[in-house]
């Protein structure tokens, strides 16, 4: 499905070409209540098969330079994964009331078991991801999980959330600098003053959601007063501030949604494949959030119907805006790629890990 050319911001070359999205909320329906029925008839086993399917409609439906995106997971291995992590919790459940001790103990264990289990779930997921019959690679180590996860967690805890920038590079970086694309290699540098920026006007709106939220329940407070009954007035005080802690959460939701756009088109903007492909990224901030929120409500207020609609509309908008530039001519460029890149086996998959759903 062609996708017709638009108005870009942030300084968009006609060189880029736009990926699209050819899946409809109609079609993923179908899929989305049979995986709904199966699971509540295999009392939850079937999720693992169910996640396949939903992610190889997806997958087979995003088109980038006219070919579509493969998923080779079974759902074997992520069911697997879902055990090990079910059973996991479970232990701790139950060594909580029965052991305390022992439940600590399991929560040391978890600790420094956290960035592996980040590492191989990335792994997983690359590595049962093609692309004209290429797979993805995954070749981040523990340690860099670890900086990425804890000692951002440190810093950001440490400067009272002003180096949440930092962070959030860091763990980006993590992601995009150890992906491989057959044997090339992705790069990745965004600048971190972008970051900042995206920051600084994430917490402009929550400053302006606590100042409007305030004002407002003020006047509220002031138009409806009761100086003579204080059992009325204490009452109509409790509902006003139930009336601001429910607005005000909505701001922080809003700038959650911005700063999550403004810094996906600043990080995949920066990614550079092999030195010779280069993405692009200009999600709107204001739609992004639109449909983000109207979605949740859609999908609220239908009791779950719409959420294979709210699923699809979400895609779409986000493939839609990401674009990739080739050097050279696509057809040779890939050629060689897949004629010296990796592909692996089914039967290395089938030992190579599972994915633990994070």
């Amino acid at each position: 499905m062609a996708v017709a050319e638009q108005s870009y911001p942030f300084g968009f070359k006609s060189a880029y070409k736009r990926a699209s999205f050819t899946g409809s909320a109609r079609e993923y329906f179908g899929i989305w209540i049979v995986n709904i029925l199966l699971t509540i008839i295999t009392l939850g086993i079937y999720s693992a098969w169910a996640k396949v399917r939903r992610n190889r409609y997806f997958y087979g439906n995003t088109v980038v330079l006219d070919h579509t995106f493969e998923y080779h997971a079974k759902g074997k291995q992520i069911l697997i994964g879902r055990l090990i992590v079910f059973s996991f919790l479970a232990a701790l459940n139950v060594l909580s009331h029965v052991a305390p001790l022992a439940a600590i103990g399991l929560w040391i264990v978890l600790i420094p078991a956290l960035p592996w289990v980040l590492m191989r779930g990335l792994r997983f997921n690359a590595r049962v991801t093609s692309y004209r019959n290429v797979r993805f690679d995954f070749v981040g180590t523990y340690g860099q999980a670890c900086k990425a996860i804890y000692f951002g967690w440190l810093v950001m805890i440490i400067s009272f959330g002003l180096a949440t920038p930092v962070a959030s590079r860091w763990l980006y970086c993590y992601v995009f600098n150890n992906l491989r694309y057959g044997d090339r290699p992705f790069a990745a540098d965004p600048p971190l003053r972008e970051f900042y920026k995206a920051f600084g006007v994430a917490f402009a709106i929550l400053i302006g959601g606590l100042i409007a939220t305030t004002l407002a329940t003020g006047i509220i407070s002031s138009i409806f007063a009761a100086p003579n009954n204080t059992l009325l007035a204490a009452t109509r005080d409790v509902r006003i501030m139930y009336l601001g802690l429910f607005f005000y959460p909505l701001f922080y939701v809003v700038a959650l949604l911005y700063y999550l756009a403004t810094v996906r088109n600043i990080v995949w903007s920066s990614i550079k494949i092999d030195r010779r492909a280069e993405l692009w990224s200009d999600l709107g901030r204001r739609q992004y959030a639109w449909i983000a929120i109207s979605n949740v409500v859609m999908t609220f207020v239908t009791l779950g119907l719409m959420r294979p609609w709210a699923a699809v509309r979400m895609r779409r908008y986000v493939i839609e805006h990401t674009s990739i530039k080739v050097d050279g001519e696509i057809g040779v460029v890939f050629d060689h790629i897949r004629s010296t890149g990796s592909a692996m086996s089914a039967e290395y998959l089938d030992v190579d890990g599972f994915d633990f759903g994070f």
